[in-house]
């Protein structure tokens, strides 16, 4: 077996096994994650990640390794915004704590699923239409800027999103059922539960999140646009992307009770994405913008605008000042 092949294999085990490990003992039914529970899952998951990092370094050299660290950085920052959607989700409908493990589950499984397909299909026209990358480009700037200037009224409504009118039309949905239960009969009809639209609408959210974060690790990993993705590529883009995606139900409810205290969080992640999205702009003009320095700039970025965020809280800095 080639190297690459070993590295797949042990990727393909691990996620496996996390699975399975996250079912049987993370997730069980009826039993609320407190916080101290959740920051050991939080670390159990993040200790995978980083196993996984020198095993690649290891397997397949520094150089790899490297562009797998920086997109797991990248997507773990990306998905603490993905996790404050989805903490508004459970507070719209009133998830019980004992509700909500297996409900986050079950959404982020599906999350991966509609990753892979989502990475695929993202590969194949990169692969094709090489140009796609500038506009993903001038699209990260654009969000960058956009969620930076972005006020506190204007977060993320559940009622009002296209996923919940949606499944609204097509199922019949009832808010009256037995804890636990995803589906129930009633009038001699089948009807999904509230439980059932929130699962749908964490996978959803998750997928419109990937719109942001599968190009900007594209663009961290891939060297030259030109150029086909090599292999190694590939398993960088997928493992960085699902390790993150694996530890989002322990970071859920790590930060369930801390929202507030991240006030800047959401300055550093955008001025990341304008940073990447200017990243894959320069390439342009053939300018490349090493790994190790996007790596340092991800890091800097989301240290700082999470220090900023605590000591703005102890500080008392008007929300106004916040939203200017």
């Amino acid at each position: 077996m080639t190297h690459i092949q070993v590295t797949y294999l042990v990727f393909g085990i691990v996620l496996l096994l996390s699975i399975i490990f996250d079912f049987g003992l993370f997730s069980k039914k009826n039993k609320a994650v407190s916080i101290k529970m959740a920051f050991w899952q939080s670390m159990f998951w993040i200790g995978i990640s980083l196993a996984f990092f020198a095993f690649v370094w290891f397997e397949d050299g520094h150089d790899p390794a490297i562009k797998y660290l920086t997109a797991y950085v990248m997507e773990k920052s990306l998905s603490i915004d993905n996790v404050f959607v989805f903490i508004l989700i459970f507070s719209f409908f009133k998830v019980s704590e004992f509700e909500a493990g297996r409900a986050l589950l079950i959404g982020i499984l599906l999350a991966i699923v509609f990753r892979i397909i989502f990475i695929a299909l993202g590969i194949e026209l990169i692969n094709r239409f090489h140009w796609l990358l500038y506009i993903f480009g001038a699209f990260l700037l654009y969000t960058g800027i956009k969620l930076f200037f972005q006020k506190d009224e204007e977060e993320f409504d559940p009622a009002e999103s296209k996923i919940y009118k949606f499944v609204h039309k097509i199922f019949p949905v009832t808010y009256n059922y037995p804890a636990g239960k995803y589906f129930v009969k009633q009038n001699n009809k089948t009807h999904i539960t509230a439980l059932t639209l929130v699962v749908i609408m964490l996978a959803a959210t998750d997928v419109v999140f990937a719109v942001d974060s599968i190009p900007t690790v594209v663009s961290l990993v891939r060297e030259d646009p030109k150029i086909p993705f090599s292999q190694t590529d590939i398993m960088v883009i997928y493992s960085s992307n699902i390790f993150a995606v694996l530890g989002l139900r322990a970071l859920f409810f790590l930060l369930k009770g801390a929202v507030s205290k991240f006030d800047y969080l959401q300055q550093g992640i955008a001025f990341v994405l304008a940073f990447i999205g200017i990243k894959m702009l320069l390439e342009i003009f053939h300018i490349k913008i090493p790994i190790y320095i996007s790596l340092v700039v991800i890091l800097v970025c989301l240290v700082a605008s999470i220090l900023y965020s605590i000591y703005a809280a102890r500080k008392g800095v008007p929300e106004d000042e916040h939203d200017a």
